[in-house]
């Protein structure tokens, strides 16, 4: 045989073999378990959206089990288990509380956070480059940004002296969070507080206590149960004029006042890159953890306007988007 003839039917080999693999992937049913603290909704159509990109769609060749704690976290643990029951082929978490909780459930099915906040001080993983075990995925930032956001709220408005902290009381990654964010408090001669919720119900009693006691700004975890109740606590600062500063663009634009980090929906969507890879046969061990590379700060002056407030220039010219 001609050395021409030899390549080309090495080509239509190979890419038999291609459209083979392509057709055995869509005709299998996978299965993934999803767990969380509370329904994000625009954290699972991100998930969604990057699955049905990478050939996935949910009742062809997908069958995803949602599971949700609700107010009460500590359901968490008996969901991870029911999923773990079900014997899928990965599990994809959404928050800290969810990602302990399905570690806890399982040492062999595959995890992929999407994502968490810092899984290395957390202990959910023993390194980002090399995370070993079972769990990979996305993590928004580590504790430092925590002392980045005080100190991008004191430039946008001087004048505060009292700070109060919403943090999820169930949530083991709340001191983490207000470790850092009440040393950058104090090094800004701020009087920080920290106040919690263990479920939303408590949030307007929790917001009319920083007004008692004479807040003037509130900065708010990051966590799915909070994240939940987005307009609730947007409204809740608007009706007791406390400027905010939240983690995630999505409040800001709920009404929020400002907001510093990472995109948390495009974290999201890339975690259906790892669900991809693990599905295919990579082991999560060998997946190191993908870090956000980009931070956006927005501002929204129609709150600032409702407020009374106004945010200092310097911070304006600085900001990636100004909702009017």
């Amino acid at each position: 045989m001609r050395r021409r003839d030899f390549v080309a039917l090495l080509g239509i080999a190979v890419s038999a073999s291609s459209r083979s693999a392509r057709a055995q992937q869509s005709s299998k049913l996978f299965r993934l378990g999803y767990l969380s603290a509370a329904r994000i909704p625009n954290l699972i159509e991100a998930l969604q959206t990057g699955l049905r990109k990478l050939g996935y769609v949910e009742g062809k060749n997908l069958k995803v089990d949602y599971r949700f704690g609700g107010p009460q976290s500590e359901r968490l643990d008996a969901l991870a288990s029911e999923l773990v029951e079900l014997r899928p082929d990965a599990i994809v978490t959404a928050g800290t509380p969810a990602t302990f909780a399905a570690k806890r459930a399982t040492t062999t099915i595959p995890i992929v956070m999407a994502p968490v906040g810092d899984p290395v001080r957390y202990g959910i993983v023993a390194s980002l480059a090399h995370p070993g075990g079972n769990i990979t995925g996305v993590t928004l930032y580590g504790s430092e940004l925590g002392a980045k956001r005080v100190e991008v709220l004191k430039e946008a408005l001087p004048a505060v002296g009292r700070l109060g902290g919403l943090g999820n009381a169930t949530n083991p990654a709340t001191e983490f969070w207000w470790t850092e964010t009440q040393l950058a408090a104090q090094a800004l001669r701020l009087e920080p507080a920290l106040y919690t919720v263990r479920d939303p119900n408590e949030l307007a009693a929790t917001f009319a206590a920083m007004h008692r006691n004479k807040a003037d700004a509130v900065v708010v975890e990051a966590d799915a149960m909070l994240m939940s109740a987005q307009r609730q606590i947007t409204t809740l600062a608007i009706e007791y004029r406390l400027p905010a500063m939240h983690e995630m663009r999505e409040f800001v634009q709920d009404g929020g006042l400002i907001s510093y980090g990472p995109n948390i929906t495009e974290a999201a969507r890339r975690s259906a890159i790892f669900v991809d890879k693990i599905l295919k046969g990579v082991k999560p061990a060998d997946l190191p953890i993908e870090q956000p590379k980009k931070f956006e700060l927005v501002v929204n002056l129609k709150t600032a306007k409702a407020l009374g407030v106004t945010i200092a220039p310097s911070l304006l010219a600085r900001t990636d988007e100004v909702i009017e």
